[in-house]
Formats: structure tokens, sequence, C-alpha cells
């Protein structure tokens, strides 16, 4: 028995120590939290530099649509004429040109296509089982000097014959294809066209799909004669760049890197495609990332109201780091009146004039031209920055733990650094994610429970606050808390440091376990941390006696709950009110706060702590506060928005938050006197 009491003595000598260890841990790991903080600060410096290196803004019209809208016109050539020079003074920049079809280069009146029907028809022949073909004439000699070359070439390639064939002394081509597979077939851009768009003075973006067969000399030679007509960037259709293709030994993306970095010819990554396109990310790389962001805007979408129309543009520039916006016009049929309209005089509505998108992206300090790719801004000494802010990432996610677990504090702090050091070595990208999002996590967490035990502090200290120090002891709380939040915010910076983020080629994954693990969290310590017992704390919750503030409590908490579900992901809704406040805010102070953060997350917070210095059970409203919190250090998660946007946008929404407040806490202090006077009443009833 005395070895055994012994052993008994040394074990609980040595639980002792470790439980001392954790404890002063906790300091170390603090200072380490604050060296990380101050060692991201550079880091952040340097993405602040990368997104000022771009600052111009393309506006690009689909020539295709310009075309097609041609088609509907008596005189299509001077229709085109006159549109491009409305254009061009509305302030368009570029004309996108796509790959060529025998459809729209029928639209474009360089040839006459027709089936083997209309042959027949035509020249009186008798339709036979046994030809199937495509005829096409050209009309005049130019059409057929530029188109005939691009024709051959196009059907040559996937070895679909075509000879000469003529009517009526005009002459044409026979292709040994049914019409309906002809006119599928892509070829090089029209010339003609080509040649128009760049004496009327707009710049080029060519849009290239994946062709069926790789040829490397003609795509050199296609890219040379972009070249020499001025074209800097080049926009991809379909779901495959070129040169993409399924079995990774026929790929052809080094190639096609190669002659674009020879040519000083980037590329466009399209904004909210369903999908990335194939091989995209792999030639973005090669040709060091030598991209631009663009914003697409349907043909259905460019019948809106200019004002939206002119509200997307700018946003998109300033809040979402794009530098082209590609516009789709749209033939509508009007039954009513019989005739055929078209958007273009409301497109030009929302670039001019004042409260037009040209004007406005200036006023936010752009310039109108050609979009360039952003220019990486690195110090020296950044990866030794960067391991500092990870160090200090771990030990925040520590501090998370030694709040929930405390024995476990020195250990996942180790771990963690072991963690991270394997995964760097194995999976570096995994690595900075995982950290950044368990960081995000951290921040909002722990001060949330920091705010929690200081209202259990305040309330034992001082249960008879007037209402004005009451007030006053919310909303410096608040400040504090939300300054404790933040400091998420340098690590995510640090650690997502990357230009693939500010392109969105990659994203912040994980956001949807950061909108709920610090609320579950801030619960979970509410409801099982405040007291010895969590099962004793369970008893007491079903025990506890239902009271006007639990029932005013539980009502707000189902209201915030339904407005944070219906905000949160990118299915979330905004009324027709909330709309118009949002362009209020943007006309007037240039940025939107978030409506979660300012009208509920913030406003609750600060009611719930004054609400709690008085009523102890109002600390369960804490829960629904943490949305606030963690929706300031999400704001920073979205790596393409600016850093001081998002920056204003929280401290906008701190500001905002705290004049709501107020109105929340008199219509509380309204509520409570009218209860007051009016229970006893009731009570007798």
């Amino acid at each position: 028995m005395p070895g055994f009491n012994a052993r008994q003595g040394g074990i609980s000598n040595l639980s002792q120590k470790w439980r001392q260890w954790n404890k002063a841990a906790v300091k170390g790991l603090w200072i380490l939290v604050i060296l990380g903080i101050v060692a991201s600060l550079p880091v952040a410096y340097d993405r602040i530099r990368t997104e000022g290196t771009s600052k111009n803004v393309e506006m690009v019209f689909d020539y295709r649509d310009l075309i097609q809208l041609s088609s509907y016109q008596g005189n299509p050539n001077a229709f085109i004429k006159e549109q491009l020079n409305v254009l061009k003074d509305a302030g368009i920049h570029t004309m996108a040109v796509y790959e060529a079809t025998l459809t729209e280069l029928s639209n474009a009146r360089r040839i006459t296509v027709y089936s083997e029907q209309d042959m027949a028809r035509l020249t009186g022949k008798i339709l036979t089982a046994n030809e199937n073909a495509t005829y096409l004439l050209f009309t005049d000699a130019e059409s057929q000097q530029q188109i005939e070359p691009i024709i051959r070439s196009a059907f040559d390639s996937q070895e679909i014959a075509v000879e000469d064939w003529t009517f009526n002394d005009r002459n044409g081509l026979k292709i040994a294809t049914p019409l309906q597979n002809a006119v599928l077939k892509p070829m090089e851009p029209d010339p003609i066209s080509m040649k128009q768009i760049e004496a009327a003075g707009f710049q080029l973006l060519p849009r290239l799909g994946n062709s069926s067969v790789y040829n490397e000399e003609a795509l050199a030679s296609l890219l040379d004669r972009f070249k020499a007509m001025g074209v800097d960037r080049i926009l991809f259709e379909g779901e495959e760049v070129p040169g993409y293709a399924e079995e990774p030994d026929e790929r052809h993306l080094d190639h096609f890197a190669e002659l674009l970095n020879e040519r000083g010819i980037g590329i466009a990554a399209i904004e909210n495609l369903r999908g990335a396109q194939r091989g995209f990310e792999t030639l973005a790389k090669e040709t060091n990332y030598n991209v631009a962001r663009l914003y697409s805007l349907s043909g259905r979408d460019s019948a809106l109201d200019p004002e939206i129309l002119s509200d997307r543009f700018a946003l998109a520039a300033k809040d979402r780091n794009i530098r082209m916006m590609f516009i789709h016009t749209a033939v509508q049929t009007n039954s009513v009146e019989g005739r055929i309209t078209d958007t273009l005089e409301n497109i030009v509505e929302s670039l001019e004039g004042p409260e037009g998108a040209i004007q406005r992206i200036q006023n936010y300090g752009f310039e109108m031209g050609t979009a360039s790719s952003f220019e990486v801004a690195e110090m020296a000494g950044q990866n030794y920055f960067r391991w500092i802010s990870i160090l200090g990432a771990v030990a925040l996610i520590a501090l998370l733990v030694s709040i929930f677990v405390p024995p476990l504090t020195l250990l996942s702090f180790v771990a963690g650094l072991i963690g991270a050091v394997g995964l760097y070595v194995l999976r570096p990208h995994i690595m900075e994610q995982a950290l950044a999002l368990f960081a995000a996590i951290s921040a909002p967490t722990i001060a949330m429970v920091f705010a929690i035990r200081k209202i259990d502090r305040l309330h034992e200290n001082g249960r008879n606050f007037s209402v004005g120090r009451r007030l006053t002891h919310s909303i410096l709380l608040f400040l504090r808390t939300s300054a404790m939040a933040l400091i998420a915010v340098p690590f995510i910076i640090a650690l997502l440091n990357h230009v693939t983020y500010q392109l969105v080629l990659d994203q912040f994954r994980g956001v949807s376990l950061l909108h709920l693990a610090p609320i579950a969290l801030t619960a979970l310590y509410v409801f099982f941390y405040r007291k010895n017992s969590a099962f004793g704390s369970v008893g007491k919750i079903m025990r506890m006696p239902i009271t006007f503030a639990m029932v005013a409590i539980a009502l707000v908490a189902a209201v915030a709950g339904w407005y944070y579900l219906s905000r949160t992901g990118n299915s979330g809704s905004a009324s027709g009110l909330e709309k118009t406040f949002r362009t209020l805010l943007e006309n007037t102070v240039g940025v939107r706060p978030r409506f979660k953060e300012f009208l509920m997350g913030h406003p609750i917070f600060i009611a719930g702590v004054f609400i709690a210095l008085k009523y102890r059970h109002a600390i369960y409203i804490m829960i629904i506060a943490s949305i606030g919190q963690l929706s300031m250090v999400d704001t920073f998660a979205h790596i393409h928005t600016p850093v001081w946007i998002s920056l204003v946008r929280d401290l906008l929404g701190m500001g905002l938050g705290i004049i709501v407040a107020l109105a929340f806490v008199l219509v509380w202090q309204i509520i409570e006197r009218c209860w007051k006077k009016w229970s006893p009443l009731l009570a007798k009833l």
C-alpha cells in the first residue's frame, strides 16, 4: 500500500504540474499570436501593393451579337458602322471576336450558304439518296480572297473534302458534309471583321475554343496575326482551353503557354462559371498568371434598368478586382408593337453620364483602358514572415483548445506544429487553407468567450448598474470583442497571400464551417462551461422557470436565426427595400456594410450585454450575437475583395451597428417599463 500511495502521489503531482504547465503556456501562446500578427503585416502590405498594380478597366462588347443584330436591319453594313461609333463614344474599348462559323459568316454577308435541298431548288437538280453536302457562294471577290483559305483549312483539318463550286458565274465551295454538321465547325476569326474593328479604333479580344485537332503551326500563325493587330489578351469559349485533352499525354498546354509567353499575350478568367474551364489553371500558371478577371453581362440581363447595370459594373471593378466587363446584347420581339428591338440603347445609357458606369468606375480611382494583370509584389524575407504567421496561427488554435479542454493546450500546440510541417511537405496548399480556416474560427470564438466571462464578472460585481453605465459597458465590450475577433484577419491574409486567390483560380474552402462553428462553440460554452457540471447545467436549464425576458430572447433568437439563414451562402436573398438601402449606402459612403452585421449581429451583441447585466439569463442571446463577430472575419475570407474595402466594410458595419443598437436598447427600455406597469394589472385578471 505505501508503494501504491506513493505512485498515486507521484501521478497526482505530475498531473498538477501538467495543469500548471498548460496554464502557464497560455501566456506564451498569446505572445506567439502577437508575433504572428506583427509578422503578417509585411505580407498584408505586399498584398495591398499587388492589388494596386492593376488599375485599368476594359469595357468589351460582343461583336458577334452586333453581327446578329445587323441581320435584322435593312442595311446591315450601315447599321454596324453606326453602332460601332455609338459604342465607342459610350466608352466601349474592345470588341470580342469569335472563331467564325458558316452561320456567322453568312450573317456578316461574306457568304451565302445552301443545303442539298436548297441547291436542288436553286439549280433544278433532282435530289438523290447518295449525296448530302453543303454549298456556299462568296458575296464578292474580297470575301473569297479572305474567307476561302480559312474555310478550306478548317474542314481540311477534319478531313472533310472541300472543292470548287460555281453558280451563275459566282465562285463558291462544295463541302462534303451536311449543312447541320458544317455550321458547327469552328474556324479562324473573320479577318475582314477584325480589320474593320481595328480600323474603327477598337482593341480586339479573340475568343478561342478547343478544336478537336491541335495544330501547332496554325495556332502560332494565328497568334502572330493577333499580335500584329495589337491583341494582348485572349478569352476562351467552351469548357476547355486550346491544347487541353482528356489524356495527359495528348495535352499541349505547355506549348500553348509558350506561344502566348513569346508574344506577351495574356488570358482572361470568366467570373462565376459553373465549372472552371479545363486546363485554365495550368495555363494560368504556365503564363506566370498573366490573367485578368472578367465579368460577363448576359443578353437577358442587358435589358435591366440602366442604374442596375451601372451598379453591377462599378461594383465588379471596385469590390471584386474585375478588370474586364464583357457585354452582351439581345434581340427582343415586341408582338404588341409589331417590331424587333434590341438592348443597345439601354447598355449605352448604363455607361454614359455622371451616374453611368464609366464615370463611377473612374471616381473609384480606376482608368478606362486595356486591362492588365496583377504584378505580384513580394518583399525580401516574406517566407520567413509567413512561417512566423503560421506559428502564431497554430498558437491561436491552441488557445481555443485551452478554453474547452485545458489539459490539451500544450499537446494541441505541438500537434498543430507537427501537422503544419507535415502538410507543408506533402500538401502545402491544404496546410495554408486549414490553418486559415481554424484561425478564422478560433478568434471570434475566443472573443465571444472572453465577452461572456466579462459579462458574468460585471453581473456579479454590479447588479444595480445604471442604464447609462450598462450601455457604456455594452459598447466598450463590443469594441473590445470586435478587435479581438479581427486578430484572425492578419493570419488569413498572410496564409492565403497568393495571386490565385485574388484571381479566384483558387478559393478559401470551408467558409460554410466558419458560418456555423463559432455559433456552435459559443453555445457550447454558454450552456456547459459556465458551471462545473455539464449535467448540472442541463438539469438547471430544464428546471428553469420561463420568464418574460426568456420569451423575448427566444423570439429575437428565432427572428435572427431565420434572417441569418436567409442571408448565408450564395443562395441568400435580399428584399427590395434592402437593395434600395444598399444603393443608398454605395452612393453615399462608397462601401456597403453587411446587413447581418449592423442590423443583426452587432445590435444584438450590444443589446444582449445591456440586458444581461441586469437579467443573468439574457446571456444566452450572446449565442446569436456571435454572428456579427464571425461575419467580420468572413468578410476578409473573400480574397478577391481588396483589403481596404473589407476593412472599411467592417468598420462601417460596427459604426452603424452601434447606432442601430441604441434603437434596440431604447425599444427594450420601453418594453421593460410597459411590462413593469402592466404586469401587476394582468396578474389580477
